[in-house]
């Protein structure tokens, strides 16, 4: 990985230049949501102007999983829920990088789970874009924590006896501080949305409603969808807890009532991020570690001589 020096550089950037110049033939079924958070991903970083060479797209597994396939940056293929970790991990050695993790509903809100919830509360610098289908996609259509109650597949013949995650309060209640849902059917806001979480210092978490029309014909394609920023029938502060919480609770029961509610829902622009709190305390460089590598002069560490500095 090269140290970067066009960061922001707000090149002018089009689709082509994240499309790897020998693309695979997508595997995802037609009509397939996630097809909507490829192309918005890579209508974001164009609107950025963030070089590929910028950018680390750390997936999952599952359907999303392949996104970093068609996405031309630097990719890392994670095992099942193991997404955050990574890219927390290449922030913290190179905070010039632009880090967007991708994970769907089973592996971010399930298997995945603590990572969500303490990535959250410590607010590390990183995109998360959770693919929302209700369902496990690849595996052939198992019940997902984000399956309606009810739900039937071939894990819960009799229906889904347990209520569903609700991500957008779990998020906020975890400590994130962008948190926004849009749907693959709403291109526009969900780039939109994609831009603003980018642009975010601090962790931003996209719940990406993404129609499955393989495993689960009874999520629909979650149309028709209501933008509640430019709806008159909703009026709520996005930097006010309490109000942002009554809102999530009202998108996220309403959607299981088969009225879609996307939008943003909370933004705290003035708290310090992870990197930032360690920079504070003097246990973080300002320089990215990672140049280190690049530094012909540089005079390494043991491991253990590190250690010896806390017994």
């Amino acid at each position: 990985m090269t140290e970067f020096n066009a960061i922001g550089s707000g090149a002018d950037l089009s689709d082509e230049d994240y499309t790897p110049e020998t693309e695979p033939q997508p595997t995802w079924c037609p009509g397939c949501g996630d097809f909507s958070v490829l192309r918005a991903l890579k209508g974001a970083m164009g609107d950025l102007g963030r070089d590929p060479e910028e950018i680390l797209v750390v997936t999952g597994i599952g359907c999303s999983g392949k996104l970093n396939s068609y996405f031309d940056s630097y990719g890392f293929h994670a095992i099942h829920g193991r997404t955050l970790p990574l890219g927390r991990a290449a922030k913290m050695v190179n905070q010039d990088l632009e880090v967007v993790a991708a994970g769907g509903d089973g592996d971010g809100y399930g298997i995945g789970g603590n990572h969500f919830t303490h990535t959250a509360r410590e607010n590390h610098d990183m995109t998360y874009i959770v693919f929302n289908n209700e369902v496990f996609g690849l595996t052939k259509g198992q019940s997902s924590p984000t399956s309606p109650k009810g739900h039937t597949s071939k894990t819960q013949l009799k229906g889904v006896a347990k209520d569903p995650v609700r991500p957008l309060s779990l998020a906020l209640s975890a400590g994130a501080s962008y948190i926004a849902r849009t749907a693959a059917t709403n291109p526009t806001q969900a780039q939109e949305i994609l831009v603003e979480a980018i642009e975010h210092d601090g962790f931003a978490h996209v719940d990406f409603l993404t129609q499955c029309p393989t495993w689960n014909k009874d999520g629909g394609e979650y149309v028709p969808y209501i933008d509640v920023q430019e709806s008159d029938d909703y009026d709520f502060d996005v930097t006010d807890r309490r109000e942002a919480a009554d809102m999530m609770h009202e998108t996220e029961q309403a959607l299981y009532d088969g009225k879609v509610l996307t939008g943003r829902y909370y933004v705290e622009e003035d708290r310090r991020t992870y990197q930032e709190e360690k920079q504070m305390r003097g246990e973080m460089p300002e320089e990215p570690v990672v140049g280190n590598y690049f530094d012909d002069e540089y005079e390494w560490e043991r491991s253990y001589e590190r250690l010896d500095r806390h017994r």
